[in-house]
């Protein structure tokens, strides 16, 4: 498994995270909304953990930046 997520991109999903988090833990989004809100916030933290996102595979996207090739 190859990684396909820069930096900027997971930061962004741990804060989104955290957001998510708050407004559960807060009582602020409840029910069925609010659980959706904690599974998104898994998937980001994990995502952003292992710095993979297997969607991006599929739309073939990468925010990581690859090194300059060096030259010979």
């Amino acid at each position: 498994m190859k990684t396909n997520m820069g930096t900027a991109d997971r930061v962004i999903r741990i804060l989104a995270a955290g957001l998510m988090a708050y407004l559960w833990w807060s009582g602020r989004v409840t029910g069925a909304l609010g659980i959706a809100l904690l599974v998104f916030a898994g998937i980001f933290l994990v995502t952003s953990f292992v710095g993979f996102c297997a969607l991006y595979t599929l739309i073939g996207l990468s925010t990581k930046k690859e090194p300059p090739s060096a030259s010979a």
